[in-house]
């Protein structure tokens, strides 16, 4: 990946895949730099457990979301100042109790991140692609 290869500038995407809750308005996405996104996470969630390729801070502007981390453990985040660093490792799922709205700065991007369904671990890369599926025991 050439770390300048601008991947979106001022457009609307899905974040997370097309099964995600979350639409993404990219003001920036230079995968290898670094990317700036307000997030519109509609209510609801994605089933999934997932953790991501970038680690990210996120200030929450409006609505009530739960943060669900794999080990069960849950936090509420409302309207802050403050933002809520988000670290590549971190496996967890949001759900939003309402429509909310965030604003995010990724930094770089790995190569690869897993999603957890409820039998397997699943690796992906670049555009989603499935590297590696293993089953949980």
């Amino acid at each position: 990946m050439n770390i300048f290869t601008i991947t979106h500038f001022f457009n609307k995407a899905k974040d997370g895949g097309s099964e995600s809750p979350v639409d993404a308005y990219f003001l920036i996405e230079m995968k290898g730099l670094f990317s700036i996104a307000i997030l519109k996470f509609n209510k609801g969630r994605r089933e999934s457990f997932h953790t991501h390729a970038f680690s990210a801070f996120t200030w929450f502007i409006k609505g009530n979301l739960e943060e669900e981390k794999f080990d069960g453990t849950k936090i509420k985040y409302t309207k802050n100042l403050i933002p809520k660093l988000t670290k590549k490792d971190n496996n967890h799922r949001v759900k939003a109790l309402e429509d909310s709205w965030c604003l995010t700065i990724r930094g770089p991007w790995n190569e690869f991140w897993t999603e957890d369904d409820a039998t397997h671990t699943i690796t992906l890369t670049n555009h989603r692609k499935i590297v590696k599926r293993v089953a949980r025991a």
